[in-house]
């Protein structure tokens, strides 16, 4: 399986990955250029197009490729996305070449209401909902939800690669270390981060396995965030976590 994150926009990645025949599917095509241009170098196929959210700069070029491609366009029950071919639900599966290709439909309400992952072998291509070190804002959904969400992907396999939106990840690691200054592992990770990005290499895929370590919108019951975030509940305290983000040096993500 071949995979590829394209810089588009100010801070998206359009996903695009490929069997081994060349057969394509694109994850949240912000912009058709960058995806005409990657699939003529290497002479893949479109064969899908999917979509987690109704933002903008996750669907502008999704009609553009499907009329250039004639892929079909899967996307979530949103009457906010008034192009698509395939209304996918949770516990929906998207199969290209029988199964070579194929993604399980995780409904993930928090972000958007209607906001979907989707999960194939090794990969989680979570939109908006879960960033490297981070989370999305909560623009539709409540504490509870974005939480029940959150906790369901990080129950995925530790080898999972994180498959997000943008291009957060250096913003998320500083007001990580506000929360959890001692964590190594989250030290670590910023430096390899760090590294990445002076070379003009994406922060992304990780794996959960480094999330699990270095998140704290996935450690929301870990010691060092329990006692820099009294609450009453988990519920709250990733609330209040959720606040603090959103407060943060005026963070946008």
């Amino acid at each position: 399986m071949s995979l590829l994150a394209l810089p588009a926009l100010a801070d998206n990645y359009i996903w695009l990955c490929a069997d081994a025949a060349g057969n394509a599917l694109v994850v949240d095509p912000g912009a058709a250029a960058p995806v005409q241009t990657a699939l003529a170098q290497r002479g893949w196929c479109l064969r899908a197009i999917v979509l987690t959210h109704h933002h903008a700069d996750h669907i502008g070029g999704a009609a553009q490729l499907a009329d250039a491609t004639g892929a079909p366009i899967h996307a979530p029950v949103d009457a906010r996305i008034g192009r698509a071919d395939v209304r996918v639900a949770d516990g929906d599966r998207i199969e290209l070449t029988g199964g070579a290709l194929a993604l399980d439909v995780i409904a993930v309400p928090g972000h958007t209401m209607t906001h979907l992952a989707y999960v194939g072998p090794d990969l989680l291509f979570c939109g908006d909902t879960l960033f490297s070190v981070g989370c999305g804002r909560m623009f539709e959904g409540t504490p509870t939800q974005m939480l029940a969400s959150l906790d369901r992907l990080a129950a995925l396999p530790g080898t999972t690669r994180l498959c997000c939106g943008h291009e957060y990840t250096l913003a998320n690691c500083a007001f990580a270390r506000s929360i959890e200054p001692g964590n190594a592992a989250l030290a670590a990770r910023e430096a390899a981060v760090r590294e990445l990005r002076a070379r003009g290499e994406p922060s992304l895929p990780s794996t959960l396995a480094d999330e699990l370590a270095c998140n704290p919108f996935l450690r929301v019951d870990a010691a060092a965030i329990v006692a820099a975030i009294p609450a009453t509940s988990r519920v709250e305290r990733f609330a209040q976590l959720r606040r603090r983000k959103d407060e943060f040096r005026g963070a946008s993500t």
